[in-house]
């Protein structure tokens, strides 16, 4: 079939690849405007738009593609359109260009965690098992019927870039299979049981405040699946740090309460119930670093609160 893929981070190009070593044919790409990078004010091409300027394949770049890309995009005659963390809603006027319609790649087990997050919340709640989900897009927001799944299990250890990263192989070959499927009529959507429905919308900055009042396991799945973006983060005497990495542990103390704080032992902190160690940050306006390389040159006092 003749595919217009629409996408644009990392997650989205292993689809956009798998899609290239099938037997069906991406005629088009759609992937968000160009973003400017505020240090150095470069322009930032993502990784979907540069992997199709290298393999010849037309690129397009709406602010609104519901406004500015009907005519662009039928043009192609195209038997299906692709998403795969596009970044914009489809209206009914794009949903209806193709014969077969959109389907979307989305990352949770339907109809579990719709929404831009999925993964991020499902770390955050220590969800075992993640996956992705094939389904057809309709104006709802992950409400279409879905007619693929598969899971994996987490290791409990991956950050929300980690899991993203092996869910993108799975639902690359995921997507080949239902295209295969749709082509040859095959494919047979289910609707969705509302009843199971849960959300995760867009996390923003200050999402990434970390709860000390929340369990040691809470705050560890917490700090992972809040990372890379947003990122997690906390006060302290010296200014706001970045939390990179934590292990639960089992000290006591007030909530938020630093236990330990040696060059030599680490960074430890009391939690609502255990205790964290923290093992990498990046201070303020420094680089990301391992925390006992941090109080090497900068101290922490013992009994102080972060996060106040």
């Amino acid at each position: 079939m003749k595919v217009i893929f629409l996408g644009t981070p990392v997650f989205a190009l292993n689809c956009l690849k798998e899609i290239r070593n099938s037997a069906h044919t991406v005629a088009a790409v759609v992937t968000q405007p160009d973003k400017v990078n505020a240090r150095g004010n470069k322009i930032v091409v993502g990784p979907v738009k540069a992997y199709a300027l290298e393999n010849g394949i037309p690129v397009f770049q709406f602010n609104n593609i519901s406004k500015e890309g009907e005519d662009v995009l039928r043009s192609f005659n195209a038997d299906i359109m692709v998403t795969a963390a596009y970044g914009q809603i489809l209206r009914q006027n794009i949903l209806d260009l193709c014969p077969e319609g959109v389907i979307n790649v989305h990352a949770s087990l339907l109809p579990a965690y719709r929404g831009a997050s999925p993964v991020q919340r499902a770390l955050i709640n220590g969800e075992k098992e993640i996956g992705v989900s094939i389904m057809k897009t309709e104006l709802g927001v992950d409400t279409g019927a879905v007619c693929l799944k598969e899971s994996m299990s987490t290791d409990g250890l991956e950050n929300s870039d980690d899991a993203l990263e092996k869910l993108s192989f799975i639902g690359g070959k995921l997507l080949v299979r239902a295209l295969d499927e749709i082509e040859k009529k095959e494919a047979h959507f289910i609707p969705q049981e509302e009843k199971y429905a849960t959300y995760s919308g867009m996390f923003k900055k200050d999402d990434g405040k970390i709860d000390f009042s929340k369990t040691s396991e809470e705050v560890y799945n917490f700090v992972r699946g809040i990372n890379p973006s947003p990122g997690a983060f906390t006060h302290s005497e010296n200014g706001v740090l970045k939390i990179l990495k934590v292990e639960p542990c089992q000290g006591e103390g007030k909530v938020g309460e630093i236990l330990v704080a040696d060059p030599k032992k680490g960074l430890e902190v009391a939690c609502g119930e255990g205790s964290v160690r923290i093992l990498r940050l990046k201070p303020e306006n420094g680089k990301e670093m391992d925390a006992k390389a941090y109080l090497a040159g900068k101290k922490l006092t013992v009994g102080s609160v972060l996060g106040e």
